[in-house]
């Protein structure tokens, strides 16, 4: 093209044009989408003062310069765009080229991605974040799962579409691993280990291959009591060593695998035996001490290291929103007791006797090896847990039962 025409006027051509807009953008130095729960984003360079849209539902939001605007004293974001600001955490915006439009990539700080959704504990967080208000990532492990949750903000997500889902949300919690309540054969063995290491490891895999900025800022796993192995006279806290049976090596490497997770911060919960209507122990004694003949399992005299389900959502919602909270915690009532005293807990609040005892031997019939969940177990203590602040809502063993059953 010309640079002058026939009366000698300059033409700048497309390409001169296209490459001082280019210089006069490197000028620039973009820092909006960087205000932490604030409801105002500005973001001011010399005189110039720039604004974007509050970070809405995704992982991406485009936005444009509004290269001279400033707010009016006592005016904020949603003043100006006329909606509820809504910005998030860790949100960093890039420029892309010419065309003035800036990409806003966010770790939405309101999003959960969630493993074991569908299993006793899982449910009961899923429903809980949904009634938070945080939006929730069901990560389904088969990739037939059709299931659906009837809360609000939860979407499922394939197995195929995990890494994908993880990057942008704020946290991930996994809750994922077959049950071990069954008869143990080798391939039940084998399944118990690997569904719990393989979900972990491709956690934290896809944790890992996030950008920095999409990158999920905690990582709550569960663990298991398990890791202390069993004992009718020791106590266990955090501090103490692991076990040598199967159970203990389940969750050595279970906590291994999630450690491998590089997030700022990764928090181990190792559950107790929960408790709640809706399943676990209790659900399946409840019935029968209702009959009038419950009565303790084996001997009695193993410990009863429980939680009420409460404070076991409780911690992971103190885990997800503490920044003090990292490594590892003993999710476990302060007080745990004999299985002769959670009987008898139990008998008295259903009004009942507590009199005839399962023996070892039938359950050992029924059970296998996979017998030594009910007929073992450990007295645990939740030293880091309380020096954490945490206050637990249930402490005594009669009063999680009565506020179950009422």
């Amino acid at each position: 093209l010309p640079v002058a025409n026939k009366q000698g006027h300059p033409i700048r051509s497309y390409k001169v044009l296209t490459n001082m807009v280019s210089m006069a953008l490197k000028q620039v130095s973009f820092t909006a989408c960087s205000a932490s729960h604030s409801r105002v984003a500005p973001s001011a360079r010399g005189s110039q003062t720039f604004a974007v849209r509050p970070v809405v539902a995704g992982s991406q939001r485009h936005v444009r310069r509004s290269a001279t605007l400033k707010f009016a004293p006592g005016k904020t974001a949603s003043d100006f765009y006329g909606q509820t600001a809504n910005f998030q955490t860790r949100n960093v915006c890039k420029k892309a080229s010419v065309s003035g439009t800036i990409t806003c990539s966010t770790a939405d700080a309101k999003t959960v991605a969630v493993t074991g959704a569908s299993g006793f504990v899982g449910s009961a967080l899923v429903k809980h974040l949904s009634q938070q208000g945080y939006k929730v990532k069901v990560l389904a492990r088969s990739a037939s799962s059709r299931y659906s949750m009837p809360y609000t903000g939860v979407e499922i997500v394939q197995f195929r579409d995990w890494e994908r889902a993880i990057c942008g949300c704020s946290a991930v919690v996994n809750l994922a691993g077959e049950p071990i309540s069954t008869r143990w054969t080798p391939g039940i063995k084998r399944e118990i280990m690997d569904s719990r290491l393989r979900v972990t490891d491709r956690l934290a895999a896809a944790i890992n291959a996030c950008s920095e900025e999409t990158r999920p800022a905690v990582f709550v796993s569960a663990s298991a009591l398990g890791f202390y192995g069993a004992s009718e006279t020791g106590s266990f806290d955090e501090t103490s060593g692991p076990g040598n049976d199967y159970l203990a090596k389940v969750c050595i490497g279970w906590e291994k695998s999630a450690k491998a997770a590089q997030t700022s911060r990764t928090v181990i919960l190792r559950l107790g035996i929960v408790l709640a209507k809706e399943g676990g122990a209790l659900a399946k004694m409840l019935p029968i001490f209702q009959l009038g003949a419950g009565g303790p399992l084996g001997t009695g005299n193993q410990w009863f290291s429980w939680v009420h389900m409460d404070d076991v959502i409780g911690l992971i919602m103190e885990a997800l929103t503490s920044t003090s909270m990292e490594g590892v915690y003993n999710a476990t009532a302060p007080k745990p007791v004999r299985m002769n005293a959670m009987c008898k807990a139990l008998g008295n609040a259903v009004a009942r006797p507590s009199w005839l005892p399962v023996p070892e031997f039938a359950l050992q019939a029924i059970l296998g090896e996979g017998a030594s969940v009910v007929l073992e177990g450990q007295q645990v203590l939740p030293k880091r847990t309380m020096e954490s602040g945490y206050k637990h809502k249930y402490a005594t063993i009669d009063q999680a039962v009565r506020a179950i059953l009422k």
